[in-house]
């Protein structure tokens, strides 16, 4: 079990491996499924307005084809994935406004832009994407300082 507290929240999460065994014996994941993993989490949340906490609760399941990772790992392993959301996927929503685009034919082409875009960012230790694209858009010279990737 692992405790998790930042931003009004606290979260306990309990990681549980289970060997499929035969259990998919019947079924075509059989071969593939080597491993499922049980994530239990229980978060409590503070509300600003009142002091309160408010309880909530979730159980995920994961498969994977690996069989001999120890629970810690697969804890570190999926908190790592959403690692990704949170620094790549939600910057992109947020500050370049992704979810607002209305680009129809080939959207692929400008969502590769905006990630080679924040990967630049990122490479020359932008930590606030917004205030960097505030900048940008004010001084062309403050992106031509960047060092390429």
């Amino acid at each position: 079990m692992s405790r998790h507290n930042g931003r009004s929240r606290a979260e306990d999460r309990t990681v549980e491996i289970f060997h499929a065994g035969h259990a998919l014996a019947a079924t075509e994941w059989h071969p593939y499924v080597k491993t499922i993993i049980r994530v239990t989490r229980r978060t409590l949340l503070r509300s600003a307005a009142t002091g309160l906490w408010a309880e909530r609760g979730e159980i995920a399941f994961y498969v994977s084809a690996a069989t001999d990772l120890p629970a810690t790992a697969w804890a570190a392993a999926i908190r790592g994935h959403w690692g990704i959301e949170n620094r790549n996927h939600y910057v992109r929503d947020v500050s370049f406004d992704e979810d607002k685009s209305r680009i129809r034919d080939n959207p692929g082409i400008m969502a590769r832009a905006r990630s080679f875009a924040l990967s630049i960012m990122r490479k020359n230790g932008v930590t606030n994407v917004t205030k960097a694209l505030w900048n940008g858009a004010l001084n062309l010279d403050h992106i031509l300082t960047y060092n390429s990737i």
